[in-house]
């Protein structure tokens, strides 16, 4: 079997062409992942993730999705239950710690018990990033709280919630993207504040959970660290930030290729990411031109990359025999009150 390249992908419809299962079988993605137009009914979900592995004879290759709950919930009822956002979380987390930390463990075992059906086994969960008054809203509620303390404490239940149900979580956005007072989806968010300031507040919850074995990161330049490029193309930051202060040594993963925080074409936003040392790239869209142009200049998974890959891939454990209903109810039962 040939190795995997540096890049996850996502496909465009409701099940594989035959470009797209061609192309995946000759350039071998190291995981795939999944938005709202993939998703139809419960079978399609499950023969599409098939597919998808299939394509490049890997059962058990990571099918990864965003399913925070609130707006950024790609499966969405009937499928499954619509669950509150971070900040509803935070909100129980400030009345009563202990209950605020059970209600993220439930829902990140309960979204393995969702997830897992379809045979989807990464979400890119939790969010540890910290707000800051006047921050634009690409964040906003979905953030746990406005401190690293909080933020930390409920990021760290919600991953033990998913790794508890057999999947495994990737932390996002490192090495934080709570002051953005733009949305990189669109536009470049800057950030001016010294390297001090960062280190009291942004950096903490993922120093935090630093051994977790997935993260992805954030595109916006920290001036203070590097003027010229964000972290997701910045040597610099993922060097002396992400695998020097913060010191994570896990699957660094690029937030999407395609956002408009980053310059340049498909060809060269992959390669400048690559180059600053990340280990894969992560591209969204399902379109095929831009997925070829990233294909072509990723390379083979090799050495470090290699060997954090391989980490994520055992880090995967057997769910636990936690029963769902019950579990289900005793989650709901705290948003009753609310």
């Amino acid at each position: 079997m040939s190795e995997s390249k540096a890049f996850i992908s996502g496909c465009k419809g409701l099940s594989l062409s035959g470009e797209e299962r061609s192309f995946f079988g000759g350039e071998r993605p190291w995981g795939f992942i999944l938005f709202g137009r993939n998703i139809g009914e419960e079978q399609q979900i499950s023969d599409l993730v098939a597919a998808l592995r299939d394509s490049i004879g890997n059962p058990d290759a990571p099918v990864l999705i965003d399913q925070e709950g609130g707006r950024v919930q790609r499966i969405r009822p009937p499928l499954v239950q619509q669950y509150p956002n971070g900040a509803a979380i935070g909100e129980i987390y400030r009345r009563d710690r202990i209950g605020g930390l059970r209600a993220a463990w439930l829902m990140g075992r309960l979204h393995a018990f969702d997830l897992m059906r379809f045979g989807i086994t990464v979400d890119c969960l939790p969010v540890l990033d910290v707000p800051v008054p006047g921050s634009h809203d690409v964040i906003g509620n979905r953030a746990y709280g406005h401190d690293p303390q909080s933020v930390t404490a409920i990021g760290r239940a919600m991953a033990e919630g998913l790794k508890s149900g057999g999947m495994l979580p990737v932390m996002k956005h490192m090495p934080g993207h709570g002051r953005t007072f733009v949305d990189s989806h669109h536009s470049l968010p800057v950030v001016s504040e010294t390297f001090e300031e960062l280190a009291k507040s942004d950096f903490l919850p993922f120093i935090a959970m630093k051994d977790e074995v997935m993260a992805m990161s954030a595109h916006m330049v920290f001036t203070a660290i590097d003027p010229d490029n964000p972290a997701t193309t910045s040597a610099k930051v993922v060097r002396e930030i992400i695998r020097g202060h913060i010191g994570f040594d896990g699957l660094l993963m690029s937030d999407d290729v395609s956002m408009n925080a980053l310059a340049g074409d498909m060809s060269t936003r992959a390669r400048n990411i690559i180059d600053a040392g990340l280990d894969l790239v992560l591209h969204c869209h399902g379109i095929m031109d831009e997925m070829k142009a990233v294909a072509d200049v990723v390379p083979v998974l090799a050495g470090e990359t290699l060997r954090r890959a391989r980490a994520a891939e055992a880090a995967f454990r057997k769910a636990d025999d936690a029963n769902e209903q019950e579990l289900r109810a005793e989650f709901n039962g705290l948003f009753a009150t609310v």
